[in-house]
């Protein structure tokens, strides 16, 4: 319950100080410019890496493989799709570390700990269909 609080209050807070500090620095239509830019750019690499990550879950499912690595990868671009989609300097950094590969792999293990954890108390299910 207390990272909702970092997540809704801390962190929109220190993303508008930073915009406002940009504004300040660089200029309001170059800060515009900036997160106008990497907005489009994350848009293009989400619906990439998001097609990427959909073709190999599909690929492992017709194979009869678990699609574990690949639905982590899905995962991670999902949300890193959200993040440079959202405006603030700091979404779009966590969020095109979501979307690139070589900085995905930072974050998996996080994502697998959570997994684990949620599995250990019954919260996630897995099944083998027969």
């Amino acid at each position: 319950m207390k990272w909702l609080i970092g997540l809704f209050i801390v962190i929109p807070a220190i993303e508008i100080y930073i915009l406002l500090l940009s504004g300040k620095t660089i200029g309001v239509w170059y800060t515009f410019l900036l997160l106008l830019a990497s907005g489009v750019i994350g848009a293009y690499f989400a619906k990439k890496q998001g097609l990427k990550a959909f073709r190999e879950v599909s690929n492992d499912l017709k194979t009869g493989i678990a699609p574990g690595e690949a639905a982590i990868n899905g995962i991670c671009v999902f949300l890193g799709s959200l993040l440079v989609l959202l405006p603030g300097f700091i979404s779009d950094i966590l969020g095109f570390m979501l979307l690139f590969a070589p900085t995905r792999n930072l974050f998996k293990p996080l994502f697998y700990r959570w997994i684990r954890k949620k599995m250990k108390k019954g919260n996630v299910i897995v099944m083998k269909s027969s």
